[in-house]
């Protein structure tokens, strides 16, 4: 229902406009009235009308005056005057203020409900067109980040000169310039996670009333399924309201660095980096409380520098700080300095000082579960530091190599995998029985988990494949829809929203945007060739309701209209545009 308030001071007349017109019959509802426009301001204020229906000429505050304020505070609300003055200068600053509809007394019953369903059309074509323009605003949006997420890998990476930073920047429309700079990284991943299908979606593995876990292929259909929807849709709540966040300040440029962890580039004037960082931290531990208990959260934070050229080595220095994320749990935010006893650590001579408790089966747990595969380096270095150059005792090897051994069985049979298919790969009969350097030792455990992230990168990526697949083919049948998007599809495939826009812009090379829009293109380009449809109704079968939208898109991606496409496609049949 459209609002509607009322502004006459004649009673009488008011009161048969309240009355005369069975406003819920043609989509209104009277949300106020008042006798001048003095009364009424506050009254509309409260009330946001789609429609304002008013008198020139009232006491204190006349119809013109009103239209006025009211056009400035409500640039959306439709005015329609009633006058008993046909003077031109009346109807001269109508005009000028942007009144709809400028009605002379007396008015018809008819009259009025012919111009309130004009009105009533205008108001549904602007939220329509706003509703497009959303939509491609939003589109433009998941593009662009798919971009510059390419742009921060080539900066990081050193793949960029200086001045070439600054010309991909430009075309980009990303301000790069900046006194300071300084990368952070953060991720935020439910607990216990699942490694394989819930690994990737982010949900939990579900316990039993006994307090056991699921057994394999075992599924809880009602308390469980809501379980892992309501933990998605707040943990998408929590990134999309970050997202937002970084959006709204231009000081943060936000990244997403692989499927769990998101890169920050702070940028800062003199003396304002440390103001800027605390401002992103302390969002992000905001945005993270409402699901704190849900979720394992880290940021990491790297050195502060003045130039561009450098952020390649604090890019691998704070990755190294962020990988210290699996031994420090409890610890939110990783610093260089709060980590620095875990980096320095290799250094110490005395097998005496190792730190048993940085050996719980536990972290290397996570670090299966949770880590990347370019951080097996660091974590290693950090999971036995402590120990020293010289041969490590033979107990100790032992230990050490039983732990990461039965962890790494333990995990990849929670995957589904058979003993037979791995254990004959994880070095054993090399080491077995005798004292290790720290650099074999090293080699060792590494050895362990590069096979054990390969055949849990294998799984995930024929979960993948399974979700792209579905995906693919649900896109196919529907991408004539218009109101097909990201968030339908991947609930479709039961993915969370978050996990199946990376997964799709991995697997796919592009984005989701990109693909509809790429598919919708190619049937708009064969019906352009082989129909005689004109272009609205091209439009119509390939998922655009509004025809000029649709011209927009084509043009962008094709570079020419869909009438200069047609005409260059050389068909011998007639067309009508």
């Amino acid at each position: 229902m459209l609002k509607v308030f009322l502004v006459e001071d004649e009673t009488i007349i008011r009161e048969g406009l309240r009355d005369i017109i069975p406003w819920q019959q043609y989509g209104f509802t009277v949300v106020g009235d008042a006798g001048d426009g003095e009364q009424a301001l506050p009254m509309i204020r409260e009330t946001r009308p789609d429609v304002l229906i008013t008198d020139i000429r009232m006491p204190f505050m006349d119809g013109l005056a009103l239209s006025s304020l009211v056009s400035r505070e409500f640039p959306n609300t439709k005015i329609i005057i009633i006058s008993g003055y046909d003077e031109f200068e009346y109807a001269r600053q109508a005009i000028r203020i942007g009144v709809e509809q400028y009605l002379l007394k007396p008015v018809t019953k008819a009259m009025l409900i012919k111009t309130l369903n004009e009105v009533q059309a205008k108001i549904s074509s602007e939220r329509e067109q706003e509703s497009y323009m959303e939509r491609f605003r939003s589109e433009v949006q998941e593009y662009e980040q798919f971009s510059r997420r390419r742009f921060f890998e080539e900066i990081v990476t050193g793949q960029l000169s200086v001045e070439a930073i600054y010309e991909k920047a430009d075309q980009l429309g990303i301000a790069i310039e900046a006194q300071s700079y300084r990368i952070l990284m953060y991720s935020i991943v439910a607990r216990y996670m699942q490694p394989g299908g819930d690994i990737a979606a982010g949900y939990p593995k579900l316990r039993r009333e006994d307090g056991n876990e699921d057994a394999p292929g075992e599924t809880n259909r009602t308390v469980g399924s809501a379980l892992r929807e309501d933990l998605a849709a707040r943990l998408q709540d929590t990134h999309d309201g970050l997202a937002q966040f970084f959006l709204m300040y231009p000081e943060y440029l936000v990244f997403r660095w692989n499927i769990q962890t998101y890169a920050v580039l702070v940028k800062a004037g003199a003396g304002q980096m440390e103001e800027r960082t605390s401002q992103c931290l302390d969002t992000i531990r905001m945005h993270v409380l409402p699901v704190e208990n849900e979720v394992e959260w880290h940021v990491a934070v790297g050195r502060e520098t003045t130039r561009l050229s450098a952020l390649p080595a604090c890019f691998e220095e704070v990755s190294r700080i962020y990988s210290c994320r699996h031994l420090l749990g409890d610890c939110h935010v990783l610093t260089k300095e709060n980590t620095l006893d875990l980096m320095e650590s290799e250094n110490e001579e005395s097998l005496k000082n190792v730190d048993m408790d940085r050996l719980d089966p536990s972290i290397l747990r996570r670090f299966l579960e949770n880590g990347q595969p370019e951080e097996i380096g660091n974590f290693v270095d950090e999971y036995i530091s402590g120990t020293h150059d010289a041969v490590i005792s033979r107990l100790f090897c032992q230990y050490l190599m039983l732990n990461v051994r039965f962890t790494a069985i333990s995990f990849l049979e929670r995957l589904g995998y058979d003993q037979k298919e791995f254990i004959e790969d994880f070095p054993t009969a090399q080491v077995a029985g005798r004292s290790l350097t720290r650099a074999e030792l090293k080699e060792y455990v590494r050895q362990i988990l590069v096979r054990t992230f390969e055949l849990r990168e294998r799984k995930n990526r024929s979960q993948n494949k399974t979700v792209i697949s579905q995906a693919l083919e649900y896109i196919d049948q529907n991408y004539a829809d218009e109101n097909l998007s990201l968030k339908e599809v991947a609930g479709y495939v039961s993915v969370s929203a978050n996990y199946f826009s990376a997964v799709f812009s991995q697997e796919m090379r592009q984005t989701f945007v990109e693909y509809l829009t790429q598919k919708r293109m190619e049937r708009a380009k064969e019906l352009l060739r082989t129909s005689d449809l004109r272009s609205a109704e091209v439009a119509a079968e390939v998922g655009y309701r509004d025809p000029h939208y649709f011209s927009f898109v084509f043009r962008k991606t094709q570079g020419c209209a869909p009438r200069d496409y047609r005409a260059m496609s050389g068909s011998g049949v007639k067309r009508h545009q």
